[in-house]
């Protein structure tokens, strides 16, 4: 796959010197961004590069097979949107776009072009995440009845540094988004309702609240409990944040995507049966987890003619939670999901 890179920011930079050259069978021949310091900042670290401050000029210079979206926020769409004019399947980060009227404007036009678009939701790529997700496919400890996720980072009080703290919502826009995407990919079930109360302690100057909790009711009337802070003076979780699940037969903890920095925490899961008996699985190998994950199944999507995963269609549930508990978060009323029209 000839892959066009558009958007070379800090993150962009990486997904270029890191993730891409993890996965063989794509091969870049360009890159796209306005700002000429992001072009030079990749030429610096990755060498000979083809770069281009145009997206038509590069699209006719490189002939590409297909687009790879990792520009800021607002430059999702319309990045987006010109590869779907162009016939060109995309994989966007997440999350998808600034507002869910938008993100469905561009899942209509894509529909209407016959076009792939892809949500790299990388955190789905992990093992911890396949084997759970088997587990309550198969219905080995029966129904499920409740959800509680924990997710919590720790950053320094005082003036904000550069980054997240700027956002308008750092963790319910930003983060929380991976963690909503895992309950509908592990569950299967869509949200009904969410409750969401956001908070900013004394002494941060984040841009919005930092830290959130929320009840959100699927549609099988599951209750999933998300707490969530980067201000948390706890111990530090895996960017996957920690799990229980409740079952008829028994309870499921689990934990993934650590980074290393967590001390004593790895990909995990475990098992706690109703008789009492504990038992530690055998996590699935996985050849490529996260981003080079997401990479690989957009090329094998795109080569094999299906529908990926994490399309931009399906991904419209994952980012209707996000938005849903934003709201609630600013109105303090519960929200459906389905009927918002929130934006960041």
């Amino acid at each position: 796959m000839r892959l066009l890179q558009v958007g070379l920011g800090g993150w962009g930079r990486d997904w270029a010197t890191t993730v891409v050259p993890a996965v063989p069978e794509v091969t870049p021949v360009g890159y796209v961004d306005t700002a000429p310091e992001s072009l030079r900042a990749l030429v610096d670290v990755a060498g000979d590069a083809r770069c281009f401050a145009d997206f038509d000029e590069a699209v006719l210079a490189t002939r590409p097979d297909a687009v790879l979206v990792t520009a800021n926020l607002a430059g999702h769409v319309p990045a987006a949107r010109a590869a779907v004019e162009a016939g060109l399947p995309v994989l966007v980060e997440k999350p998808l776009a600034p507002s869910m009227d938008e993100a469905r404007a561009l899942v209509d036009f894509a529909a209407q072009k016959g076009v792939t678009v892809m949500v790299s939701q990388n955190y789905r790529f992990q093992p911890a995440v396949h084997a759970v997700r088997r587990i309550v496919r198969e219905g080995a400890l029966g129904a499920l009845h409740s959800v509680s996720i924990d997710f919590r980072r720790t950053t320094p009080k005082g003036p904000p540094a550069p980054g997240r703290p700027v956002l308008t919502d750092p963790l319910l826009g930003d983060m929380a988004i991976h963690h909503f995407d895992l309950i509908r990919a592990v569950t299967g079930v869509e949200a009904r309702e969410v409750v969401c109360r956001t908070w900013q302690p004394d002494g941060f100057r984040y841009g919005g609240p930092p830290a959130a909790a929320a009840l959100i009711t699927l549609t099988d009337g599951v209750v999933v409990s998300y707490r969530g802070s980067w201000v948390s003076s706890g111990a530090t979780t895996a960017w996957g944040g920690e799990w229980r699940m409740e079952f008829d037969g028994g309870e499921v903890w689990w934990t993934s995507r650590p980074d290393g920095s967590e001390p004593g925490v790895t990909e995990a899961v475990r098992i706690r049966f109703a008789g009492g008996d504990e038992s530690s699985l055998t996590l699935p190998t996985m050849p490529r987890t996260d981003r080079a994950g997401s990479l690989t199944a957009f090329e094998t999507a795109v080569r094999e003619g299906r529908r990926p995963e994490t399309s931009a269609a399906d991904n419209l549930g994952s980012l209707a939670i996000t938005y849903a508990a934003i709201t609630s978060g600013r109105t303090g009323v519960p929200v459906a999901p389905w009927a918002t029209s929130a934006s960041r």
